[in-house]
């Protein structure tokens, strides 16, 4: 009964709180700006008393979220040295994606030895990826043409920054593209790409976070391990799924200092940019959450209810990674979150452990939208004309060069530059969408993360091995 009245007393806060905000940044009555760091103290206080009384770590994920809000907002100084906090909350996440990858996907194959569903599973979730992206992409791209966002943006009072290289090819690479046709660059580049997807060192690859190179080599020493007779594979296969259940309680403990990096990478994300910074390019920012929206409601909802997955219960299985994502604009970070929580709502791990990861490198649905929309973006700012067929070129070419970036916080940015220096956009246009880059990243790094684990969920129907009672089963427990 008495978390029922804190709950009520906290809506009611939170509500007058909106009102007077609005009133004070649309200025309908004159407010004074003491005046509203107290009201924002005081929903930070009555939002800390409810996540005391919930117990819940979403809530408390939530919360501190807010809280880091604020923090940027009245202590911008104080923010901006909390980002050790969230570097060192992201570090620790990191440690546990290598084994985590390893122990699951080669337990997964195996550990059932049905080398036959490693192969459905692959073709099934490149298809699905790449209808997913293909989506993703076109959104984006009518969405910009329609709200026009970029043109007549006053570029000389747009925030400037050093821009990251723009190289995205080791120099080895460089050099012997000097001696290729032009024309073949691009079979180059592929066959760049899918030679980087192999490890020379798995240590290596686990050190330096090679999703992709961690996959194909867990892929193949599971496929190895398959074919080894019984009574030599059992102890390996015995350790993998202990290891990798060990690994699922780490990232339990690991998560409970969730809220203290998340509030923190908040605060220093609002107390570096600071507020205003949405009014300069609000027609971006706002270009960008409405193709999302558009996305999630027009491509991942429609899948969700053609295949009766329970949305609602999906929703509440994924809210702790998706505000992981939101915060640390990293999907890594959300990783084992998301391969735990989609094993809890009914996804077999052999599903999990295989589409997750392939999907961090190949279902980018999020920064995929986004980079069509930024392109196009920086092409209207410059006033450069684009056909339609040369905005779908730099838009399939940046789906093919963005594979691999989920897993580095703005390394879509890097995609970004390289795509436009080939294509002759103005990367100082760039420069200036860095100044709210983190802001978007925020949102396109959590739909990454939603549209992943809809995948594992539409695999699992698609080979019929999603276990239905699940996501009700878990729903009672909590």
């Amino acid at each position: 009964m008495l978390k029922k009245q804190v709950g009520f007393i906290t809506l009611f806060t939170v509500s007058i709180a909106i009102i007077l905000t609005l009133i004070y940044e649309f200025n309908w009555f004159a407010i004074h700006p003491n005046f509203m760091m107290g009201v924002r103290w005081v929903v930070a206080a009555t939002l800390t008393l409810n996540a005391l009384f919930r117990k819940n770590l979403t809530t408390w994920i939530l919360t501190c979220l807010i809280l880091g809000v604020f923090v940027g907002l009245d202590f911008p100084d104080l923010a901006r040295s909390m980002q050790p906090l969230s570097q060192g909350f992201i570090k620790l996440v990191k440690t546990i994606v290598g084994p985590i990858l390893f122990a699951t996907l080669v337990f997964g194959i195996a550990g059932h030895s049905d080398l036959k569903s490693v192969g459905r599973m692959a073709w099934k979730s490149m298809l699905y990826f790449v209808s997913a992206t293909t989506c993703a992409i076109f959104i984006g791209l009518i969405v910009i043409n329609l709200t026009k966002a970029g043109v007549g943006v006053d570029v000389a009072n747009m925030p400037h920054e050093e821009l990251p290289s723009g190289a995205t090819m080791v120099d080895a690479d460089q050099k012997a593209m000097q001696h290729i046709a032009p024309e073949v660059h691009g079979v180059y580049k592929f066959n760049a790409f899918i030679r980087d997807t192999f490890p020379e060192n798995i240590i290596k690859a686990i050190y330096e976070n090679k999703v992709l190179q961690i996959v194909v080599f867990g892929v193949i020493f599971g496929i190895a391990l398959a074919l080894v007779e019984e009574k030599k594979r059992k102890p390996l296969v015995d350790f993998t799924e202990s290891l990798s259940e060990a690994m699922f309680k780490f990232t339990n403990i690991v998560m409970l200092f969730a809220p203290i990096g998340v509030g923190a990478a908040m605060a220093y994300t609002v107390g570096h940019l600071g507020v205003d910074i949405l009014k300069n390019l609000f027609m971006l920012l706002a270009s960008l959450y409405l193709a999302l929206i558009l996305f999630l409601s027009c491509v991942l909802l429609p899948v969700a209810l053609f295949l009766k997955i329970p949305v609602k219960r999906f929703i509440a299985a994924i809210k702790e990674p998706v505000s992981i994502a939101f915060a640390t604009t990293s999907s890594d970070a959300a990783l084992p979150k998301a391969m735990s929580a989609m094993e809890k709502f009914g996804v077999p791990r052999k599903i999990v452990s295989f589409v997750i990861p392939t999907g961090y490198s190949f279902n980018l649905d999020g920064t995929s939208l986004y980079l069509s929309l930024a392109s196009i973006f920086v092409a209207q700012a410059a006033g450069i004309p684009l056909t339609i067929g040369q905005q779908l070129l730099i838009a399939f070419t940046l789906m093919i060069t963005s594979k691999g970036v989920a897993a580095v916080p703005r390394a879509s940015l890097i995609v970004l530059i390289a795509t436009a220096d080939q294509f002759g956009l103005p990367t100082f246009v760039i420069a200036a969408i860095l100044g709210i880059d983190e802001l978007m990243d925020m949102a396109r790094t959590s739909v990454n993360v939603i549209g992943n684990c809809l995948a594992t969920v539409v695999v699992a129907k698609w080979e019929g091995e999603f276990d239905e009672d699940a996501p009700y089963r878990d729903n009672e427990d909590e």
